[in-house]
Order: C-alpha cells, then structure tokens, then sequence
C-alpha cells in the first residue's frame, strides 16, 4: 500500500485512540494535536512550555474533542527515571498507548562542521536523537497494549543526504530515520506496533523561517495541509506501512 491520493479520514478514525504528541505547543505538532482529537484521538500534549499546552488544550476542549491531558516535559534535560516516570503515569491514567508522534525538534546553528559548537551539537543529539530513543523505549510496554499502534517519527530531505551548513540537524534526522528503521524491523513480527517517519518537506513553522529567514512564509504550505498524511499514518487505515519515509 501507500498513501492514497484524495484519502478521505473517516470522522471517526482516531477513536478511543490514546496519542502522545511531543512538541504540541506549537506549529505542526500543535496542528496536529488538534486534529487528532477533531478525529476523536485522546491526545496527551508533551511541551517544555506549559503556556502553549494549555492554549492547545483549550482550543482541543472548545473544538468538542475528547479531554486531552499536558505532561509538561523538557526534553533536553530529562533522563531516563523521567520517561519511567512519564510510563507509570500513563499507564495508570490510559492503560495502554495507541500512538507516538515525534514532532519536537531544534534546528541548531546553521554553520559548518569546522565552526560548529561542541555544546550545540550535543544540545541537538539530545533533542532529536536521544529523546526519542528514551520515550519510545520506555513507552513500549504501552503501546504493545494497543491493537495496533503507530509509531511517527519526523524525518527531513537532509537526514536523507547531508548537506552544508546543516551539520547537526542533518546528523541527527538521519539517526533517527535509521531508528526509526530499525525499530519497523525488530517489531514487525513480535507486535501489532509499526513505525514510519514523515518528511514535511518546506512547511510554515517557526523552524523554518530561522532556517530561512528571506523566504515568504505565505509561498509554502501550512501545517495543515499535512494532516490527511499524519491521519492516516496514525490511524488504522496504514496497518501495512512499516519501515517507511512519507512525503509531506
């Protein structure tokens, strides 16, 4: 299979459907909070800013959706007894774990590898790299609880071939993109739990205008327009998509 041009979510496609989204305070992280829980998903919001959590969770909550829950974390400073933690308490308030979308992510300094800083190169592995690791394999016990559960990562055109002055950024979605591979094949066969990534491609976010500060941000697509990708990724119409990179 793959994704259908014209795909058409049903309204209800993410019901009775517990979703982790990380990065949900804002751009498509945030959008796609939203819609999930406009598809009937009971999204858990994860943000170093309990101010934009509370904004989506309002918006969530005015919209109709199903109560979401915050988990205000910060993902460059946690550890591993955090994403322990951060399972025992979804664990007792949902009981099982039906998605995961990786969306929380840092651009870094847009330099060559000769001028690149130590700290922000260690800065952006832990961000994009490491935490993904950490919540995902503490999560695993959840998410084998679920029928069928999806496991979405964030990929980008520079994971897939480095290029200059993207020095971090680019090592580290081409880690995760191999993570996420690897993760497609250890579960096929043992769970109900697949894994893809999606490449956005240029997108409104605020990471994009600091990656390009001269571009028109009215020229290029908006989040949204990314959501029947993300719907049907993270819902049961894409149970045979796994070890895949899709292309917003």
């Amino acid at each position: 299979m793959s994704f259908p041009d014209n795909y058409q979510p049903a309204t209800d496609l993410l019901n009775d459907k517990a979703i982790l989204v990380t990065g949900a305070g804002d751009g498509i992280g945030r959008v796609a909070a939203k819609t999930f829980a406009a598809h009937g998903a009971t999204v858990i919001l994860l943000g170093r800013t309990l101010g934009k959590l509370e904004k989506v969770y309002d918006e969530i909550e005015a919209a109709g959706g199903p109560q979401p829950a915050i988990y205000p974390m910060n993902l460059e400073g946690a550890a591993e007894k955090d994403y322990n933690d951060m399972c025992d308490t979804l664990e007792q308030e949902f009981g099982k774990l039906d998605g995961i979308l990786h969306n929380a992510s840092i651009l870094g300094p847009r330099t060559p590898i000769g001028n690149y800083p130590a700290d922000s190169w260690l800065q952006v592995m832990q961000i994009n790299v490491n935490a993904p690791f950490m919540l995902t394999r503490a999560l695993l016990p959840l998410l084998e609880r679920s029928n069928n559960a999806s496991l979405l990562f964030t990929g980008s055109s520079v994971g897939l071939e480095g290029r200059a002055h993207w020095g971090a950024y680019a090592a580290s979605k081409a880690a995760l993109e191999n993570l996420m591979q690897t993760l497609a094949d250890e579960l096929a066969d043992a769970t109900r739990i697949r894994a893809n990534s999606v490449n956005p491609g240029a997108t409104r976010t605020r990471m994009r205008a600091a990656a390009y500060p001269a571009e028109d941000p009215g020229s290029i697509k908006p989040p949204e327009a990314l959501m029947p990708l993300y719907l049907y990724l993270m819902g049961d119409d894409s149970l045979e998509e796994t070890g895949r990179q899709f292309k917003g």
